[in-house]
């Protein structure tokens, strides 16, 4: 009885926690927020001063006393107790506290990589725990973007799926709601991207520049194969040799010759996932193909080239940076069935 009683008053949140961005789903609402996974702290202690959107701006202009930072690194936790005071904000931005918050903490859905060890699934359980939440569950990042982007999952016949965020690519072949092969790529999503771009501009033209910077570059004129669609960037930072700021014009030609090492990774990891694939489940890839999600599957021409590499037909989700979050919501209207379950076992 008391557990009817708690559920009316209990709030379901899934969260994408993402490296580069995070996005909150809320049960009967949708997406209610999508932040930076960015949070800005003063320095030599772990008072929060600003978190998001906010704490983003700060990156690489903060006085000594503040120190911007991202807690998410390749899609796990690389600061617990930041990412704790992150999770929080992000719970009572959505949810704030109410009269019968002490009896029904809210139930959390949490999507992570694939690939990541059971320490640190309990890391991210934890964090959740402490942030506030009552029953947590993980769902892995690629079958949360196919049940996002609505591909029949459970259909005894293959689905494929590339999942690029900011940390991590993650490729899945999905079949029977489970996944039969993944690969998880921490050197080749978004953060690795523009990695790639401010080392370029430092190793050919001694220009430092910032994160920001080369995320706007990456955004504006960057390209994984020739699309038709080149321009150019007027890009501002600072000389290494002079010391001084300076500024110079880039093409996509040079983003893409810059972006040529992560893009390869992005390529090899679906590659090696279909090698793995099963003759039926491939005969089936053939027509339905696969489909790509994430913030940095929006990368001009990386649907072409991934097609001309594989064979396969190649499509973009609609809205990439909403698919995880958006499986999350659907997989909530299975808690009660996934916690009944977890109990028996």
């Amino acid at each position: 009885m008391f557990g009817k009683l708690k559920s009316l008053f209990s709030t379901d949140i899934g969260i994408d926690l993402g490296t580069a961005n995070s996005l909150v789903y809320v049960k009967d609402r949708g997406i209610v927020l999508r932040e930076p996974s960015v949070v800005a702290i003063q320095a030599g202690s772990k008072r929060v001063l600003a978190v998001g959107e906010e704490a983003k701006r700060m990156l690489g202009r903060t006085p000594g006393n503040i120190v911007a930072i991202r807690p998410m690194k390749s899609g796990v936790i690389a600061d617990f107790d930041i990412t704790e005071a992150m999770i929080k904000y992000f719970i009572e931005k959505v949810c704030p506290p109410h009269f019968y918050s002490k009896y029904s903490k809210p139930r959390m859905v949490i999507a992570v990589p694939s690939g990541i060890t059971e320490v640190e699934k309990r890391a991210v359980e934890d964090a959740a725990h402490v942030a506030g939440a009552g029953e947590v569950f993980l769902i892995e990042e690629p079958m949360a973007a196919a049940i996002g982007v609505g591909l029949p999952v459970s259909e005894p016949a293959g689905s494929m799926v590339v999942d690029i965020g900011g940390g991590t690519c993650e490729v899945a072949i999905i079949s029977l709601a489970g996944i039969v092969h993944s690969y998880s790529q921490r050197q080749a999503g978004g953060d690795a991207m523009d990695d790639a771009i401010m080392s370029y501009l430092k190793r050919v033209y001694n220009l430092l520049i910032g994160e920001r910077t080369a995320e706007d570059i990456k955004i504006k004129i960057g390209s994984a194969y020739p699309t038709g669609e080149e321009g150019t960037f007027e890009v501002r930072g600072r000389d290494i040799v002079a010391g001084l700021p300076k500024t110079l014009t880039i093409t996509s030609e040079e983003i893409r010759d810059a972006l040529k090492d992560p893009v390869a990774l992005i390529v090899d990891a679906v590659r090696a996932t279909l090698d793995r694939c099963e003759p039926e489940l491939a005969a089936d890839l053939v027509d339905r193909g696969l489909v790509l999600s994430g913030g940095s599957s929006q990368l001009r021409g990386l649907d072409k080239l991934l097609s001309d590499q594989t064979g396969l037909p190649v499509t973009v989700a609609d809205d990439p940076l909403s698919a995880v979050a958006e499986g999350t919501g659907v997989v909530m209207n299975e808690l009660d069935f996934l916690a009944r379950n977890r109990r028996a076992s």
